[in-house]
């Protein structure tokens, strides 16, 4: 799981037929500070998040063909929740 931010969306008229119904993101992954920077990534919308939402990306190729109900979609990346607050708290 990836918690992300949600910075665009993605429109495309030809697409794998797995893809067809649901909304696509681009998601960029937030990091702690000092951290490196992650690459974006798209994501299929399970969650009715929108643009500058905090979501919970699932990275897990079996998980969103579960949540797609479709065995041989070559999905990986899934939003799956939208996060209202994140505390982070360090034990120094």
């Amino acid at each position: 799981m990836v918690i992300a931010k949600v910075i665009g969306t993605v429109v495309s008229t030809i697409k794998h037929p797995a893809y067809h119904g649901w909304k696509l993101l681009v998601v960029q992954p937030l990091n702690l500070p000092g951290a490196a920077e992650e690459e974006s990534i798209v994501a299929i919308d399970a969650a009715r998040a929108g643009m500058g939402d905090t979501v919970l990306v699932m990275r897990e190729g079996s998980g969103a063909r579960q949540i797609t109900r479709n065995p041989e979609a070559p999905i990986i990346s899934v939003v799956v929740g939208v996060i209202d607050s994140v505390e982070i708290t360090t034990t120094d």
